[in-house]
């Protein structure tokens, strides 16, 4: 693997460090509520208009037709830039699109990704369940076929930004007979259908992001059914490689952006300065971070040679949750209880220091990912 950039990706990434400089909002993003949703919608369709969404999508489904090493490339730039935080259109952007334009029909594609990348769709996730988030073969939610639709019953929960979602890749049980990884299908569902009904979840930041959904009679056309009916962990599988690899790769970037901002801060307070253990914990941040670089690195090539994530995508995404939580720890510790900002959790490091208790439960849980990992990566026996 060549870690060195060419003088054409040198040049993309100018020219993207150009269009950021002149084009990221330099506003704040409202934390909640429509505001939230307006600004996500509105950044999102500046970046399509500027030919900057869906850098590394085929051309015929609206983007850019390059490279994930330009993606990558993205990325850096605009954690460089301080861009705001995608927002309302992680799922649509990030693993529900791709899933699509691995998975779904050329009427689905058509249907549904342009829109995507103009910000004209916004999409949720619909796999947790009560009592199935860890195991997600396990989940109960169920449709009967009816004609040429389904009917579904049950209920999701943990689904981010449901209540401003137009469409939700769903999973549910379509063959109750069949063992438990094989009677699933993935299907867009319209969050507007009658019988659907979200429910948000006030977080301990203070915000609305997680919702519970309910489904009571909802019908769902066949056509909806990406990839096959009951082959839908297979496509599930799809999705999951690319919200734990590709998906975070924006956030892996910017890991190392809030580690440097937290370095500056500390350098800038001598009394912190001559805390060793403080320093200590800072410089192995720093050197974890910059392994997580290259880990990223690896996992891109590997990508351009597969077309997709594997299952070593849980190695970045385990690694990226327990970094994360470690900065969001000490970065408390620096600055004090007393320079908690509460009533705006977007504010400084509060907000990310909350969310950081997310990392290791959303996408599959660490022990999820270290289960995938011993097994699909290190070839170890399966745990009973």
């Amino acid at each position: 693997m060549n870690l060195d950039f060419t003088p054409q990706e040198e040049q993309f990434r100018q020219e993207v460090r150009a269009w950021l400089q002149d084009n990221a909002p330099r506003e704040h993003r409202p934390g909640d509520g429509e505001a939230m949703r307006d600004f996500d919608i509105a950044w999102q369709r500046r970046q399509y208009e500027g030919g900057w969404a869906g850098i590394a999508w085929p051309e015929e489904y609206g983007g850019r037709g390059l490279s994930t090493i330009e993606q990558l490339i993205w990325y850096q730039e605009y954690a460089r830039a301080g861009a705001p935080y995608i927002g309302v259109n992680f799922v649509g952007v990030l693993h529900g699109g791709p899933t699509l334009i691995a998975n779904g029909s050329e009427e689905q594609k058509k249907a549904h990704l342009l829109r995507i990348l103009k910000g004209e769709e916004v999409w949720c996730q619909g796999f947790s369940e009560p009592g199935s988030g860890s195991d997600l073969a396990s989940l109960r939610t169920r449709a009967e076929i009816d004609g040429d639709h389904l009917v579904v019953n049950g209920q999701k929960i943990w689904t981010s930004f449901a209540q401003w979602a137009d469409y939700q890749e769903l999973l549910v049980r379509t063959d109750p007979d069949a063992p438990k990884h094989k009677g699933i299908s993935w299907v867009i569902c319209d969050m507007r259908a009658p019988g659907v009904r979200v429910r948000p979840i006030r977080t301990i930041a203070g915000h609305h992001e997680y919702c519970e959904v309910f489904y009571d009679d909802v019908r769902i056309p066949l056509a909806n059914v990406v990839g096959g009916l009951n082959n839908g962990w297979r496509v599930a599988m799809s999705t999951l490689g690319f919200e734990r690899g590709t998906g975070f790769m924006n956030e892996q970037v910017r890991l190392a952006t809030d580690v440097e901002a937290l370095i500056a801060l500390v350098k800038s307070r001598p009394a912190l300065m001559r805390d060793t253990d403080i320093t200590r914990r800072l410089s192995r941040l720093r050197a974890e971070t910059a392994a997580l670089q290259a880990m990223t690195y690896a996992g891109i090539s590997l990508n351009e040679r597969r077309g997709a994530p594997g299952a070593e995508a849980s190695i970045l995404r385990l690694y990226h949750g327990l970094l994360t939580q470690r900065l969001g720890r000490l970065s408390m510790e620096v600055l004090g209880t007393a320079n908690l900002e509460l009533s705006d959790p977007e504010a400084g490091w509060t907000g990310p220091y909350l969310y950081s208790f997310s990392r290791t439960i959303g996408g599959g849980t660490a022990e999820i990912q270290r289960n995938i990992i011993a097994e699909r990566v290190l070839g170890l026996p399966r745990s009973r």
